[in-house]
């Protein structure tokens, strides 16, 4: 009977879905050169507990936006930086963040990023709406934040090291986590293994190889994985030294 009830929950999620599991190669990514930036679009669709998803990247010379401060009425936004240094600024409150640092955004609350530093920068932008969105839940577990990759802690897990950001709810999900894990040399993630979480696996740095539902895919720095719930997958360092990646795990 378990058996039966993944199977038909897998099942019902392929048929509402447009975003099924694979691998996006950063450097087959079409750039398009617009006014302010580079863009990069990756992945734009629905999921099982998303009703829209979306994620691009943008380039931005220094001193430039690229686009105006602005609000989401019924979205929430992820911004991760890639390279370089921004200034992010949400609900009136900035920080100056760099590369792995994060800033999450809730519906209503403006909010904006332009290049703090004298290089390009380059930042990662996922977009997305739940089904069933309740935004004081989402203000209830802390609302807008951002987090530095340099006050991160990581802590050491036997094969290389882990670095906890959030595990909360928000004003779209129920549950949304996420951390970024270094591998070392040869090691494996976990066994193939399956969970109801919808999951990204973002390559910061190193070699790797995913195995998705019976099939393996090699994956580098910028290539962006997304796991469709219940799908077996597990990923293996298979460069000479270490690896890292971003992890995120949500369910409705």
């Amino acid at each position: 009977m378990f058996l039966f009830i993944i199977f038909s929950l897998t099942t019902v999620a392929q048929k509402n879905d447009s975003l099924l599991s694979r691998v996006y190669y950063w450097n087959k990514l079409e750039t398009v050169k617009e006014d302010t930036r580079i863009r990069r679009q990756m992945l734009e669709g629905k999921t099982f507990a998303l009703s829209y998803f979306e994620i691009h990247t943008s380039t931005v010379e220094p001193g430039k936006a690229s686009h105006p401060p602005h609000v989401h009425d019924d979205q929430e936004e992820l911004m991760i930086v890639k390279e370089g240094q921004v200034k992010i600024t949400i609900a009136g409150k900035s920080k100056v963040l760099g590369p792995g640092s994060i800033a999450f955004a809730m519906p209503g609350d403006e909010h904006g990023i332009e290049n703090a530093g004298n290089t390009q920068a380059t930042y990662y932008i996922l977009k997305y709406e739940g089904k069933l969105p309740n935004i004081e839940r989402g203000k209830q577990a802390g609302g807008s934040f951002m987090l530095d990759w340099n006050e991160l802690k990581t802590n050491n897990t036997g094969k290389g090291y882990r670095r906890d950001f959030f595990n909360r709810a928000t004003s779209q999900l129920k549950q949304f986590e996420m951390h970024t894990t270094a591998l070392n040399a040869d090691s494996v993630s976990h066994a193939p293994h399956t969970h109801v979480q919808e999951e990204i696996v973002l390559i910061l740095r190193g070699n790797v190889e995913m195995y998705i539902d019976g099939k393996l895919y090699k994956g580098a720095a910028g290539d962006l994985y997304f796991l469709s719930a219940n799908v077996p997958h597990a990923l293996k360092n298979i460069g000479k030294e270490q690896c890292e990646y971003f992890a995120f795990q949500w369910r409705d």
